[in-house]
């Protein structure tokens, strides 16, 4: 494994900050981490190694913008969470620009599973795993207590009432050449049914299975990623949590693929001694789900703009659909015809297309994988799955998309191109006339975003609760 190029930088700062840090022995880049970086350092003293956390801005880079708030700032805030009860880990040292690492910080190394998928399925959790969803509770009721203007947050963060984040997040997809008319509804939904009133609290904003560090014997260990935090509706954070993405495919347990959502309902007015509006849950796992669909986007246009192109982001993009899918889900369920798939290629050719897309796809997933670890490791299963979409657009894209143009033309009256037909849509949704409670809206909807789920993700729960309904 190479040492990264701010290895000896980091070293100096390791040695000079880092409680009885002698030497800086290694450090690795760990799996995940699309839009931030995260290493394990490994230090020697004077009682034998010992292991710290290094959270580092994409290519040492930080992006403070609609979705980020800065590093900085997020040390600050998990510095300020431990201090009023919330579980977090030690934050030791703030990285400088005078120490030519990048933008980040060095914290406490925690033992325990941060795998989302693990969290929901490891035997050795399965004493905790009924705990969890009331632990959950609590803490967030810890978070949106704690005192804006006691811990100097309320100047570093961002308020953002229901209608400002709907809005934020709507106008950063308009800014993308794309034309995606199920976000465009679901946008058009919550603005109709937007929350009025409540009070405005600190918002973590991306507390989730997968955010979140589980151990067997005390179950909810850490609260992790603050990038995201604001000031805003803490039902926020309540919702999200049920968001369906993060149930690793236990749908029927709303949180977090672990528990269910009387038990967090519980441990929050216990701890909050405040009542929880249950009809606040709809809109905000609503908004989760497009807000994660825009987000999914937002690793596309980082992929083609951003400092840290990795073969992560555009596989991260194509989840977009699985967030499209649930809200439909909660929307407007009902039939849907699956396309099926089509040989895309003539039997004689030799090789076909898709015999030369599957042997790189079986090379990354068995001579790469098996001889590499770590982060080289878990990408080579991402380039491998993204060539399994490649595959399966070649079979069901093309009928696909010449029924959907079919619809398209039925929908709106007039003809033109594919891409055309999908801006028309786009521009009759938010403009009004096409109104959204429009049926044939509906099934073009459903039928679009499920078929497209069945290219990019049919293993999805969304997809298997949708292709129930299956003409």
């Amino acid at each position: 494994m190479s040492e990264p190029q701010f290895f000896e930088p980091l070293r100096s700062v390791a040695i000079r900050e880092l409680p009885g840090c002698e030497e800086l022995l290694s450090v690795e880049r760990l799996s995940g981490g699309a839009s931030m970086e995260t290493y394990r350092l490994v230090v020697s003293t004077s009682n034998g190694s010992q292991q710290f956390c290094m959270r580092r801005g994409a290519g040492g880079v930080d992006r403070e913008n609609v979705s980020a708030i800065g590093l900085d700032c997020e040390s600050l805030l998990m510095r300020t969470a431990r201090e009023n009860g919330v579980v977090e880990p030690e934050v030791y040292y703030d990285l400088k620009p005078e120490d030519g690492v990048g933008v980040g910080f060095i914290m406490e190394w925690l033992d325990g599973e941060t795998l989302g998928s693990r969290i929901v399925r490891a035997s050795e959790l399965d004493e905790v795993r009924p705990l969890l969803a009331e632990q959950c509770g609590r803490e967030l009721a810890k978070i949106h207590a704690i005192d804006l203007d006691k811990n100097g947050l309320r100047e570093r963060l961002p308020t953002l009432t229901p209608e400002e984040s709907l809005e934020q997040t709507w106008s950063r997809y308009r800014e993308w050449d794309t034309a995606q008319p199920m976000i465009d509804f679901a946008g058009m939904w919550l603005r109709e049914h937007l929350p009025v009133g409540g009070d405005l609290m600190l918002v973590h904003n991306d507390f989730r299975n997968g955010n979140l560090m589980v151990d067997a014997e005390v179950g909810l260990k850490a609260v992790l990623d603050w990038e995201t935090a604001h000031i805003g509706d803490p039902m926020r954070d309540l919702g999200w949590i049920c968001t369906n993405s993060w149930r690793f495919g236990e749908r029927d347990l709303e949180v977090g693929g672990f528990g269910n959502i009387d038990d967090l309902v519980k441990g929050y007015e216990a701890e909050s001694g405040r009542r929880v509006d249950r009809e606040a849950f709809k809109y905000w796992e609503v908004f989760g789900s497009f807000w994660w669909a825009i987000g999914c986007l937002g690793m596309t246009d980082q992929y083609r703009t951003g400092p840290d192109a990795t073969v992560e982001r555009p596989g991260i993009g194509r989840r977009s659909s699985e967030c499209q899918l649930d809200c439909v889900n909660l929307l407007i369920p009902g039939p849907v015809d699956l396309v099926d798939p089509q040989p895309s290629q003539r039997p004689s050719d030799m090789p076909r297309v898709d015999e030369l897309v599957t042997s790189v796809r079986d090379f990354l997933h068995g001579d790469v994988m098996s001889v590499t670890s770590g982060r080289v490791n878990f990408l080579a299963r991402v380039a491998g799955n993204s060539l399994d979409i490649v595959n399966r657009e070649l079979t069901i894209g093309p009928e696909l998309r010449r029924r959907e143009e079919l619809r398209l033309r039925d929908l709106l009256g007039r003809t033109g191109t594919f891409d055309d037909l999908r801006w028309w849509l786009v521009e009759a949704i938010r403009e009004g006339s096409i109104p959204i409670d429009s049926e044939d809206l509906h099934e073009y909807l459903r039928e679009s975003v499920v078929n497209q789920v069945a290219i990019d993700q049919p293993k999805y729960s969304g997809f298997r609760f949708a292709a129930k309904n299956s003409l």
